[in-house]
């Protein structure tokens, strides 16, 4: 099911399921927020959820975001955050 979603997609799991808003992942990615919640909404009707909470449980089952997984000191800087919501 991974291979179903595009590799911007997957970056876009991968930060919301580790606590970024869409605003958030707009900054790193360098995208607008409406972009960035276009690719939610469509890695989300891929993966048959409707529900955030179920996606970050999708993006740790097919191996987007590691249960180990971070923020990168770019991701950090480029979202404003000072933790990446693990801590």
């Amino acid at each position: 099911m991974a291979k179903e979603l595009t590799p911007r997609q997957k970056q876009v799991v991968r930060l919301l399921s580790l606590g970024c808003s869409v605003r958030e992942v707009a900054r790193i990615l360098k995208l607008s927020p409406s972009t960035v919640d276009n690719h939610k909404s469509a890695a989300m009707a891929r993966l048959g959820t409707d529900k955030v909470a179920l996606l970050t449980r999708w993006a740790i089952k097919l191996r987007i975001s590691p249960l180990n997984d971070k923020l990168t000191k770019e991701e950090k800087r480029l979202s404003g955050r000072k933790n990446d919501g693990w801590n």
